[in-house]
């Protein structure tokens, strides 16, 4: 039995992950491991929102920049209001695309894509 899957994001930098990640889009830093006596990169984080999880790594091997995450929500428009009103960029707004989803599209500075579909 499967009982849920984390998607593993590649990030180069740990700082900027937890200022975009956390800061801008909402979510909380539940944990991070680093190699005794390293304060900066490389770094193996887990973070959550809304009980959905995100682990994001610098370490070499971990993934690979350019990933995709779907996040399944109950209204992209509510989440482009509230990421607006942070100054997060974002990379495609709110589309209802021909598939019948609505759609919008976040990239990190690794150009890791979070697709928020409702």
């Amino acid at each position: 039995m499967i009982r849920r899957a984390i998607p593993l994001l590649h990030v180069s930098n740990a700082a900027a992950a937890v200022e975009f990640y956390c800061h801008g889009l909402g979510f909380q830093l539940e944990f991070e491991h680093r190699p005794d006596g390293v304060t900066t990169d490389p770094c193996y984080m887990g973070i959550s929102r809304d009980g959905v999880w995100l682990h994001l790594s610098s370490f070499s091997g971990d993934g690979v920049p350019g990933a995709v995450a779907n996040m399944v929500v109950d209204d992209v428009d509510k989440f482009y209001a509230e990421f607006t009103l942070r100054h997060v960029p974002i990379d495609t707004p709110p589309v209802d695309q021909s598939w019948g989803n609505r759609e919008m599209y976040i990239k990190d500075a690794d150009k890791n894509c979070l697709r928020f579909i409702a």
